[in-house]
């Protein structure tokens, strides 16, 4: 591609399953220039249901090619709308990850997107990672780096993704190369064991804003028990499914909804607090994005947990956490279509720096 920044779009369809958040960047894969337009479609709840069917399911499974099709035809609704882009960046929406055994699977072609958008699109961007023995996750680390220094840090800080998994970034703005600055790994279960247990006991999506855990009690016995995850005794990069801790519902089966929801969001901030023990140097400040960060619960319980660290959303560094990772996403697909690394042996364990992704033109 030519030299100089291009508005690329990226879209993500998170393990939330809420629906897809695409965001236009500037940028040359390297900077982040300037912050464009952004937008939400929400998944309807038949959609939701399609979705859900088809997760734990790789290619050929019963229910993926329905949950292809929700996932382009979401898609391709909402980039549409955008005018002015270059390239855009699609990350799919995930069914399955394993990057011991299967593989990592996204579900939603590329190839049907750019023919109905008219524009180049970069896709597919863990495979290549995991064909090369890394985890194919998580991959906004170079992107965060991108976003330190374009706040101006001075110091090694860390950025927490609270989806339906968690996932940490320590990076150090002062080095310039993001493969010599990056640490990052999954932290443990986030939002979705939470999700999941309000959908079954209360028929709703969420707890919204962390309310009815801010009545509970965490129960002790049930924090001891998940810390004795096999997990958490793996040293970084290391990655996660979003059904890996599907146990954690049974064991809070028998406390109340309160009790119940208090403790599962207990154990999102403990696997965080965990995870930052793996930090090379301590953090000035520890910048959350995605739905957990509107969780004033799981926030305190997170300050709690971080003595010394301040916690804030990402909005305290003039960011955006609801589209950081659809930003993420056009970021990387410019340095793909570049040929410039999108992993690194320190972010997904990946043998060495590798550019994932393939670019599907109209």
């Amino acid at each position: 591609m030519k030299g100089g920044a291009i508005w690329a779009l990226g879209a993500m369809s998170g393990t939330s399953l809420d629906g897809v958040d695409a965001a236009m960047l500037r940028t040359d894969g390297e900077t982040v220039q300037e912050f464009g337009p952004h937008a939400f479609r929400p998944y309807t709840e038949g959609e939701q249901a399609v979705l859900r069917a088809a997760l734990g399911q790789w290619p050929g499974g019963a229910d993926v090619a329905a949950a292809a099709e929700v996932v382009e035809n979401a898609h391709a609704e909402l980039l549409s709308r955008f005018s002015g882009v270059d390239l855009v960046g699609f990350h799919g929406q995930t069914l399955a990850h394993d990057p011991a055994g299967r593989g990592t699977h996204q579900a939603g072609n590329g190839g049907l997107l750019a023919a109905a958008l008219g524009l180049p699109v970069v896709w597919d961007f863990r495979s290549s990672d995991v064909a090369m023995g890394g985890q194919g996750a998580p991959l906004v680390p170079f992107y965060h780096h991108a976003l330190a220094r374009r706040i101006g840090a001075d110091a090694p800080l860390a950025f927490l993704n609270l989806g339906g998994v968690g996932n940490l970034t320590w990076t150090d703005p002062r080095v310039a190369e993001p493969q010599a600055a990056c640490l990052a790994f999954d932290t443990g279960p986030a939002n979705a064991p939470v999700n999941d247990l309000m959908r079954a006991r209360r028929g709703l999506d969420r707890d919204e804003g962390g309310a009815l855990a801010a009545q509970g009690t965490a129960d002790a016995a049930v924090l001891e028990r998940f810390l004795t995850h096999p997990y958490f005794h793996k040293i970084p990069p290391k990655s996660l499914d979003r059904n890996a801790f599907h146990g954690l519902l049974e064991y809070v089966r028998e406390l109340s909804d309160a009790d119940a929801v208090r403790s599962l969001t207990a154990c999102a901030a403990a696997a965080v607090a965990r995870g930052t023990e793996h930090f090379p140097e301590p953090v000035s400040r520890l910048l959350v994005a995605g739905g957990g960060r509107l969780n004033a619960t799981l926030m305190a319980e997170l300050a709690a947990r971080l003595p010394g660290i301040p916690v804030e959303p990402v909005e305290a560094a003039g960011l955006d956490g609801d589209m950081l990772e659809a930003q993420a996403f056009a970021y990387l697909a410019v340095r793909v279509a570049r040929g410039m690394a999108t992993s690194c042996p320190t972010t997904t364990g990946v043998a060495a720096a590798v550019g994932g992704g393939q670019i599907s033109r109209p």
